[in-house]
């Protein structure tokens, strides 16, 4: 099933890799298992050294019979939490600290850094934010990062991807249009754009009169349209109550949503599906943090022993079995 059929029959599986991640280990594995359990798009940072380590996953699952999926990456149209990487200075961690920040957090980001202290290891930070509360001195900030304008056609014309991802947020409508001329710039014919928006606090209509607008500019620009539906973006929340919010999401925005597939995103996990009405009109389901979290311990035990999982054949079938258990009832639907 090519990933156009798959939007159309409701069974589009997508891994986030994360669009400031670049623990360059883990998403080369994560590429390569979630290719050959067959999803139909990685979706990862718009930076040359991700994107070959995904590159190198895909081509991994080729050679086992694996279809490759589309690349996409994730540009933003202004500051945005996908786009962030937390930071504290380790000089001013109490040495007796308990470091609960280190336990909330999903990617192991939080250890030993150059200084012998702890500190944030920013090649496995994908910004989720849970570290910030945790910290019982308020120490950990986070730190923006925004690609400029000038830099985009280039990098996309050398990175190649067959999408485009831009998380977008209410206000920001002139970024937007000037995100698309320089995706136009890039001369790069991409497949589809998705649009990354959730309601965030301003309610379902004023999400759809947004998304509204921004069909408008695609259309303009002859690019075709995916609308990634946040219900809560980087919540890191695995719950059925995380899952309850990305289908209630999807449900009420349906009948007031613009043409293009609806694809659901932002705490979706092992729950999605079975919480998903059978007519629900859902074009598939973006897995992030549950993907990343079901196969962590055995990235963990081959990146211990500074291998890749995938040349581990006493380890990857393991982890493709759980890999294959969250995608392939999205395939079957």
């Amino acid at each position: 099933m090519t990933p156009e059929q798959a939007l159309a029959g409701g069974r589009w599986v997508k891994l986030i890799c994360g669009a400031s991640n670049q623990d360059l280990a883990a998403i080369e594995d994560l590429a390569g298992l979630y290719t050959l359990a067959g999803v139909h798009c990685i979706d990862a940072a718009a930076d040359a050294a991700v994107v070959a380590a995904v590159r190198r996953g895909m081509d991994w699952a080729a050679q086992r019979g694996g279809r490759s999926p589309w690349l996409m990456v994730s540009l933003s149209d202004g500051p945005d939490p996908h786009f962030r990487k937390a930071w504290f200075d380790p000089q001013r961690c109490p040495p007796d600290c308990r470091r609960p920040c280190e336990q909330a957090c999903p990617a192991l980001a939080i250890g030993v850094v150059a200084t012998g202290a702890p500190g944030v290891l920013p090649d496995r930070c994908y910004g989720c934010g849970r570290c910030l509360p945790a910290c019982p001195l308020g120490l950990i900030e986070e730190r923006s990062q925004v690609l400029a304008a000038d830099a985009v056609p280039a990098l996309l014309a050398g990175l190649g991807p067959d999408a485009v991802e831009l998380h977008c947020q209410a206000g920001r409508g002139q970024a937007f249009a000037d995100r698309l001329a320089q995706l136009l710039a890039s001369g790069v014919p991409l497949q589809r754009v998705a649009v990354s928006m959730g309601a965030e606090g301003r309610g379902v209509p004023a999400l759809a009169e947004q998304l509204w607008q921004r069909h408008a500019w695609l259309r303009a620009a002859g690019f075709r349209s995916l609308w990634q539906l946040d219900g809560r973006p980087m919540s890191g929340d695995l719950g059925r109550a995380a899952a309850r919010v990305a289908v209630a999401l999807l449900a009420e925005l349906q009948p007031l949503a613009p043409p293009g597939p609806l694809q659901l995103a932002g705490g979706t996990n092992i729950h999605t599906l079975e919480l998903l009405p059978s007519d629900a009109a859902a074009a598939g389901v973006a897995f992030g943090g549950e993907a990343r979290r079901r196969l962590q311990p055995w990235l963990q035990a081959a990146h211990s022993q500074g291998l890749r999982l995938l040349d581990c054949p006493a380890l990857w079938p393991q982890a493709l079995d759980h890999a294959q258990a969250l995608v392939q009832p999205w395939l079957q639907r």
